[in-house]
């Protein structure tokens, strides 16, 4: 009897170790299953890279600058270097220029084929007549003063001198009577327009006191305006917040004649190098503006503005948003 308690005992032992390693491996069985725990994973680095994409558009969102808003009724603005459009408002819609006219009038002189810088031109009393009669912007040229064609330039683009304009005229036409030279310097503004593929613009004045015929466009003068840049003497013009340059007078003596810029940018905007104002009860307030900064330069034209702040603004606005394109 004892033996068979004794072997039922070591059987129940074992119905007991057996059950025991049965339990124990039901226990262990999960902590091996690790499949499962991948796909929680997965979702998380989806949603990671979810949240990195919205980021990215949320930043490429911001770093594309919203067009601005602009007082005057027309405007243009590209990149010097490669001509790319940056911006455009009634950018080919024709408009009276004012004295924008006379980024032309020096581009003419500049590419005459005998120019000399140096070549003294006498002032006559037909230039200070013709500012008087038509109330012009005026360099002040003073009546049988010499003066060389490179302050004539000086005296055109920093005040805006309408007589130094007529000077230029009269001295780069051709023909036998003053009417007949500034006629003859008129027409080769306008095939100098025409050669440039300038296809809204025609000018019917040397100083854009027009007579109904002198218009162009944002777009047509910005493409003078880069064409002109071209020419190193009319940079440094240009570029040039102020001078004062000596004249010969009529007695052999000399006189300081001292020209300051119109364009305000110069000074104010950081990069500035020109180019210039315009304005006329036709015309409202005008304004080609150009600036550098590192390796891009930025060109373009208002036309048509509410006055002499709300142009530059307007320049202003329109550099800002094509600096960041």
């Amino acid at each position: 009897m004892r033996t068979d308690i004794s072997g039922i005992r070591r059987v129940s032992a074992a119905a007991v170790t057996a059950a025991a390693l049965l339990a124990a491996g039901a226990l262990a069985a999960p902590a091996a299953q690790a499949t499962p725990q991948a796909a929680p994973a997965t979702a998380k680095s989806a949603a990671t890279t979810a949240a990195k994409t919205a980021t990215a558009a949320k930043t490429a969102a911001k770093a594309a600058p919203k067009a601005p808003s602009i007082v005057a009724k027309g405007g243009y603005v590209m990149n010097n270097g490669t001509g790319a459009t940056l911006f455009t408002k009634a950018a080919d819609t024709r408009r009276s220029t004012g004295s924008t006219t006379k980024i032309m009038t020096a581009r003419v002189v500049l590419a005459n084929k005998h120019l000399n810088l140096d070549a003294k031109v006498t002032v006559q009393k037909a230039y200070s007549d013709y500012i008087v009669s038509k109330g012009a912007s005026s360099a002040h040229l003073i009546v049988g003063d010499k003066i060389t064609v490179r302050q004539l330039l000086y005296g055109l683009m920093l005040p805006s001198g309408c007589d130094a304009a007529y000077a230029l005229a009269d001295k780069y036409g051709t023909g036998s009577t003053r009417a007949a030279r500034v006629k003859s310097f008129i027409g080769t503004m306008n095939s100098t327009a025409k050669s440039l593929g300038l296809k809204n613009t025609h000018f019917d004045s040397f100083d854009g006191i027009g007579n109904g015929k002198n218009y162009s466009t944002p777009r047509d003068l910005t493409k003078l305006a880069s064409n002109a840049m071209k020419y190193s003497t009319f940079r440094t013009v240009v570029k040039t917040k102020s001078t004062k340059q000596k004249v010969t007078t009529k007695s052999g003596g000399y006189r300081y004649m001292s020209w300051t810029n119109t364009n305000t940018l110069l000074g104010t905007y950081s990069g500035t190098i020109g180019v210039k104002t315009g304005s006329g009860p036709e015309a409202g307030y005008c304004l080609v503006f150009a600036a550098t900064r590192g390796k891009k330069t930025v060109i373009g034209t208002v036309l048509s503005s509410s006055s002499v702040s709300a142009r530059t603004s307007d320049a202003k606005k329109l550099m800002d948003y094509a600096f960041k394109k």
